[in-house]
């Protein structure tokens, strides 16, 4: 509807060039969006103001030159002037009743946009060391990434979905040595466990694994030998583990990729010495330096250092190089906000080696205040307690604690309470949503029964021109507002747009149904309120996939 206005506009305003009443000239960007007040209209645009430096007259002008050649359109009730020059446009109820035929039709193809032609885009995400279970923190960010790479592919773009799995580094060596050290202390022998080894019980469950396998001779041999077995064990039992818990939570990736591969195939290596050819990578103090701050950076990085040992900076220059090589044309990281200071340092790596700042981008998701009943849950760091993924899972289900992470925009924190997110009412937010598409089945079932129709399939002989009350017209506007959410979704990365449509529609369908009965003694009218409830239908469960979030048929 949208596009018909601007193309309406356009040719009234090629109109009034032609006879003379406005100036011929570039014609500006214009916007066409719904005013804030229902009085203003269904339609708005800004043409006259945006043409006001082109035209080199009062904006009210303009709009009258424009209105005064619009070509009438029977959907078009009437056109006002409001302000110093908005043109408002009312639309009859005719011009909204195709909507419904048009949901029908495309069925789980409503909302799907081409404005990605196809661009091949990588969203990598969640990538947590497989140095203990997944926190509520990386199950914000699992709901996010997988959400992001699901409406960017309705949108039209070619998106592959992928883990980085830091399975190299001190961070492994230190999960080794925190099970080793258990180990011993199991096998009866006196140490002191440091404090920068991971603290918690799983440390002491995976060296009940190791040592059951191993046998009780295993902490006697060399400690060296016996960190990087533990080591091992450890990373592939976490991992297994981490990988289960994204499958139960409904993510699953299209790659994981290993970040010791990279050692392995030489590609670190590879790319310093690209850089170094490059006169980008320096020598200082027996280190190895990258000049980010030829990119815009702080200050300069350090990528070897005079150890001899590669910095996680150097990984993460040669693993970004290799997604661009694969033919991404876009690469989207998804962090932890603590991460926020390490943004700088890899877009200048990733402008340095031949791409644009553009083609790069990091979302940051903020932190998760955990609470039960309105009150913070209590968890201790130090001694390694922490709420995982699997315990928010099990407690409230994946539907929930999916649609709960992505209740607010990732940039802000998030308080999750777990209590709200068990209830069966309105103030939990995913039961108000699926509660409709629930609803809506249990109705046309009951028209099924009453023989009102044959089957649920209305793309035939439905008189939508029946479709008439405010209420109705309200959730048809909502329903073609669908492919625009998307789009913009798509635009801002940012899924919440799609929770707060969902959340709007359930709002609106929840106030049609209590004013309204769908089913009537007029089959006529019975028939027109069943299709747009269907419509309704379809729009939440469409809607509740991009999100990962099931619609379910009863509650």
């Amino acid at each position: 509807m949208k596009d018909q206005i601007k193309e309406l506009v356009l040719n009234a305003a090629k109109s009034a060039f032609e006879n003379g009443s406005l100036t011929s000239g570039q014609v500006p960007d214009m916007e066409v969006e719904e005013p804030k007040h229902q009085a203003q209209g269904d339609l708005s645009t800004n043409f006259a103001m945006v043409s006001a430096g082109v035209q080199k007259m009062p904006p009210r002008k303009i709009a009258e030159a424009v209105v005064s050649q619009l070509e009438p359109l029977s959907f078009i009730e009437k056109v006002e002037i409001a302000g110093p020059g908005f043109i408002n446009f009312f639309l009859s109820a005719s011009a909204w009743q195709p909507v419904v035929e048009e949901v029908l039709g495309r069925d789980r193809d409503y909302g799907r946009s081409d404005m990605g032609r196809e661009k091949k885009v990588q969203v990598e995400f969640v990538s947590a060391n497989p140095t203990g279970p997944l926190h509520v923190g990386h199950g914000r960010g699992a709901a996010v990434g997988d959400s992001v790479g699901n409406i960017l592919s309705f949108a039209g773009f070619d998106v592959q979905k992928e883990y980085y799995i830091n399975d190299s580094g001190r961070q492994i060596r230190t999960l080794g040595t925190s099970v080793w050290l258990r180990l011993k202390e199991k096998a009866g022998k006196s140490l002191e466990y440091p404090e920068d080894c991971y603290q918690g019980v799983y440390i002491k469950d995976l060296a009940d694994k190791i040592l059951e396998r191993e046998g009780e001779d295993f902490p006697d041999q060399d400690d060296e030998e016996g960190i990087q077995i533990c080591a091992r064990f450890a990373a592939g039992e976490i991992l297994a583990g981490i990988r289960q818990d994204l499958e139960d939570f409904g993510v699953g990736f299209d790659q994981w990729f290993s970040e010791q591969s990279l050692y392995d195939s030489g590609r670190v290596e590879k790319a310093i010495q690209d850089l170094q050819t490059r006169d980008l990578v320096y020598e200082k103090e027996g280190a190895l330096w990258f000049r980010s701050t030829n990119f815009g950076d702080e200050k300069d990085r350090v990528v070897v250092r005079n150890n001899g040992l590669t910095t996680y900076f150097a990984s993460d220059i040669a693993y970004h190089m290799e997604k661009f090589e694969r033919g991404f044309h876009r690469v989207i990281d998804v962090w932890g906000a603590d991460h926020h200071g390490y943004i700088k340092r890899l877009e200048a790596s990733v402008v340095a080696s031949g791409y644009k700042s553009e083609q790069f981008d990091v979302i940051l998701v903020q932190l998760v205040n955990l609470l039960r009943g309105g009150k913070p849950v209590q968890m201790s760091t130090r001694a390694g307690e922490f709420v995982t993924l699997k315990d928010i899972v099990d407690e409230v289900g994946r539907d929930a604690a999916r649609f709960m992470f992505l209740s607010r925009s990732y940039d802000s924190g998030l308080d999750f309470d777990l209590e709200v997110a068990k209830q069966k009412n309105s103030d939990n937010p995913v039961y108000y949503v699926q509660y409709v598409h629930a609803r809506i089945t249990g109705i046309l079932l009951k028209a099924k029964d009453q023989g009102l129709i044959p089957e649920i399939d209305f793309n035939r002989g439905m008189d939508l021109s029946r479709l008439e009350e405010a209420e109705e017209i309200k959730l048809i506007k909502i329903l073609a507002g669908f492919r625009e959410q998307v789009e913009k979704s798509a635009e801002t990365l940012h899924p919440h747009v799609i929770f707060t449509y969902l959340s709007t529609l359930a709002s609106a369908f929840h106030g049609y149904y209590n004013r309204h009965k769908v089913i009537t003694d007029d089959p006529s009218l019975s028939l027109a309120r069943l299709s747009l409830v269907l419509a309704v239908k379809k729009v939440i469960r469409n809607g509740l996939g991009l999100l990962g979030v099931t619609a379910p048929e009863r509650m």
